[in-house]
């Protein structure tokens, strides 16, 4: 009965069918994963993407932990002998945790307090009494309640527990919870403060040692910089509305008259305010907001490590890698084009040996011998250094040379998973072999590292991390099954994100690889050890064949429908490769004809687009990019310049770009459009080449403000040098207003520019020289201007 109403409720909620949302939690109840629910049972669903079925696994799952809690409550109060009908009501339309627990706090049991102290004294009639504020006869009425004995010794006594009731009354009172509960996330403000004797210890939370703003409008990432800074204990928080807005409101609730009677509950009042209900809902809201600012946060990260996933690879080639280095020198691997690691080297072309003809003879050297097709250079210290070198000398060759984010490279080269594959190379050939996979295939060399330190999240520490873990897991799993995998290339933990299999099952597909040879085809798959029916269904459609024994393994339609597809092809006399391959042959199919109980025309649908384009690769195409080459350092950048980037970090504030200085710039949010930007994912990707224009650079604090503004300087060039501190603003969000919409307009979309503008700087970028020419023409003119 209960999942009954979950649906009906889900239903209401996400606007889908409730038959749709019956059949999606069947299957999830029956440990189907969400890309093969999504992918292949569309009749059931009804066509619900990843993002919806997941919405639904996650909302009945909260619900079933809200009947758990419900069912522990009822439990509770029926052995206290309380249990009414009215009671039952009200925890069974309970609707959230919160509302849920209001109903209960009266009945919960609690340690001894001054209300069950007073309780003890007899001392509640008097209290209910004088919360009816009927009669002024307080005096006469509490001498009825002196009790020697229980130790109420006077009328004082007996007024002041009377008192400690009124007050637990009040802050039990479920109106008033929700009353309160509404105010403080409304008009609550938080504060913070430095705490006595850490001012110097707490310079980065600087701006922070005097600071409030309404926590309605405080954004996720100032947020969790204020919680950070508290659990360092170096900010103290607080968080509440005005308190005359508060008692008002309570006043207005319990208090009926004027007399003595109605200033004794003014009094208990804001005592239950101060003692009881505000540190309640602080505590409240501090949890609430924080699990927002978390869902924010996690949001964000979610989408960047989704971009990065999905990066485009530049496919089966022979790549030379390196991590680059100065002192040590840098790590040089060669790897075929399956990615297995061929050879080492270190050379040394950079300060302080600068050996670059010894380093030039043994990349040459590699390359010949490697027949190298593309080299993958890591962007960290001396990245752009050894760049320039590869360039000039392979600059009369055809061979692909790009720079590889190499965040999280130290991590994998440092794990079990790194020791595993390559137990007899140290860390640094493991970072080297890591930057050359990543180039080939990101996903593939991604997933072996925790998404956690790939660099692309914000506060990725400070959020709740099982809320996190679950997010993460669900993007990379998302990714891994809409690209599909190569069963017989695959990595132990590239499988183990294949829907259906796991590490174990993964760990068994390996090792049967090892011992039996490549799979000929998917069947073939069952004769893994534990590869159950529910198992091989779950996983097949995701794994893929190449030059196997059945052309359709190397697409994603599923084995549950190779008879269906034979019929096919049987049906207009063809085979199934001319289906494969000839157009011709896939328009003379009437799908209407295969249309029954079990598949409909979505998964038809699907079969004809696979056959068309079998195994396609869903990732965008590689594209080669370079930095500006006369730019390396920070101190070579200068305002106005036009530069090309990447970039790297997308958060709530802004966009994180490397322009090739070993320091990423920041495009603020208002700097990433002519137009006014919500949200920034929906106009920026991650990896994504833009040419930005340098607004303000701090040389001695390493920061860099940059802007995708078509016109960055209409209001003037500034006049600020190189080394001047940039504005505060250009680095932390502050609160946006929202802006009145104006009648629609037919403009271009902020994210149709951003692309236009990045397509032209693939292919030509200003130079230096163009962009200080530009500059000091603009200087003159405003100079003249300003003369005048």
């Amino acid at each position: 009965m209960m999942n009954e109403i979950h649906f009906r409720k889900i239903s209401k909620e996400l606007s889908l069918e409730v038959k749709n949302i019956k059949a999606t939690v069947e299957l999830l109840d029956s440990d189907a994963t969400v890309p093969f629910i999504s992918r292949y049972r569309k009749e059931m669903t009804g066509s619900m993407d990843e993002v919806f079925i997941t919405k639904v696994r996650d909302r009945i799952e909260q619900l079933r932990e809200l009947d758990k809690r419900r069912e522990s409550i009822v439990k509770s109060i029926d052995q206290q002998g309380k249990m009414t009908d009215d009671l039952m009501r009200q925890i069974m339309e309970a609707e959230t945790l919160v509302s849920l627990e209001d109903v209960y706090l009266p009945y919960k049991p609690k340690r001894r307090t001054k209300a069950s102290i007073a309780r003890e004294k007899g001392l509640e009639p008097l209290a209910l009494w004088i919360l009816n504020q009927d009669s002024e006869e307080i005096e006469i009425e509490s001498m009825k309640y002196i009790n020697l004995e229980k130790g109420v010794d006077n009328i004082k006594d007996a007024l002041e527990g009377a008192k400690d009731i009124i007050a637990e009354i009040i802050n039990e009172n479920r109106e008033t919870r929700t009353t309160m509960r509404d105010i403080f996330k409304k008009s609550g403000i938080i504060y913070s403060h430095v705490m006595k004797g850490k001012e110097e210890e707490g310079q980065k939370y600087k701006d922070y040692f005097d600071f409030s703003e309404p926590l309605n409008r405080i954004p996720s990432h100032r947020l969790l910089a204020l919680r950070r800074g508290e659990n360092e204990e170096i900010l103290s928080i607080d968080i509440y509305p005005p308190e005359e807005e508060a008692l008002g409101l309570l006043d207005t609730t319990f208090v009926k008259g004027n007399g003595a009677s109605s200033e004794l509950v003014k009094e208990a009042i804001s005592d239950s305010y101060k003692r009881l209900l505000k540190p309640s809902m602080e505590t409240e809201v501090r949890l609430d907001s924080k699990n927002n600012a978390d869902t924010a946060a996690i949001k964000v990260f979610a989408e960047n490590l989704k971009q990065l996933l999905m990066a485009a690879p530049l496919g089966q080639k022979k790549v030379l890698a390196i991590d680059p280095g100065f002192r040590t020198g840098c790590k040089v691997v060669t790897l075929n084009s399956e990615g297995d690691f061929l050879d080492y080297e270190t050379i040394f072309p950079n300060e302080p040996q600068k050996d670059t003809f010894k380093a030039a003879s043994k990349l040459k050297y590699m390359v010949e011998k490697y027949e190298i097709e593309a080299i993958a250079i890591g962007n960290g210290t001396a990245s752009r250094e050894t760049e320039s070198f590869v360039r000039y000398l392979f600059a009369s060759s055809k061979i692909i040379i790009a720079m590889v984010n190499e965040s999280g490279a130290s991590v994998y080269s440092a794990s079990d998973i790194a020791r595993e594959e390559f137990p007899d190379k140290d860390v640094t050939v493991r970072g080297a072999i890591s930057i050359g996979r990543r180039l080939m295939d990101p996903l593939a060399e991604l997933v072996k590292i925790d998404p956690k330190s790939i660099g692309v999240g914000q506060y990725q520490h400070d959020v709740e991390q099982n809320h996190l873990k679950k997010s993460l897991d669900d993007i990379v799993t998302n990714c891994v099954n809409k690209v599909g995998v190569e069963l017989n290339t695959a990595s132990k933990e590239l499988l183990t994100y294949v829907s259906g299999l796991g590490n174990q099952l993964a760990k068994n597909i390996v090792e049967y690889r090892n011992q039996n040879g490549a799979f000929p085809d998917r069947d073939s798959l069952k004769k893994v050890p534990r590869m159950g029916e529910k198992a091989f269904e779950q996983a097949a459609g995701f794994l893929r064949i190449c030059n196997g024994k059945n052309i359709l393994d190397t697409s994603a339609v599923h084995p549950e429908r190779y008879k269906l597809v034979e019929q096919m092809a049987k049906d207009i006399n063809a085979t199934i490769q001319d289906l494969m391959t000839k157009k011709e042959s896939r328009n003379k199919i009437n799908i209407k004809k295969y249309v029954s109980e079990e598949v409909g025309l979505p998964t038809l649908n699907d079969i004809l687009h696979e056959l068309a384009r079998p195994g396609r690769d869903p990732r965008e195409t590689f594209e080669i990019f370079s930095f500006e080459e006369k730019v390396k350092e920070i101190t070579d950048l200068k305002i106005g310049m036009k530069l090309p980037g990447v970039v790297t970090n997308i958060t709530d504030f802004g966009v994180f770009v490397d322009i090739g200085v070993h320091q990423d710039g920041l495009i603020h949010k208002s700097n990433i459009s002519d137009s006014f930007v919500s949200n920034i994912l929906e106009v920026i990707k991650l990896q994504q080449k833009i040419i930005v224009t340098v607004l303000e650079v701090d040389v001695p604090r390493k920061r860099i403000s940059l802007s995708l503004k078509s016109e960055p300087f209409a209001g003037g060039m500034p006049t600020k040098t190189a080394a001047t501190p940039i504005k505060k603003q250009n680095f932390e969000a502050k609160p946006v207003e929202k802006r009145k919409t104006e009648p629609a307009r037919k403009t271009e979309p902020a994210h149709k520019k951003i692309e236009k503008k990045n397509q032209q700087a693939i292919t030509k970028v200003a130079s230096v020289e163009e962009v200080e020419e530009d500059f000091q023409t603009k200087l003159e003119m405003l100079k003249k201007k300003f003369q005048k």
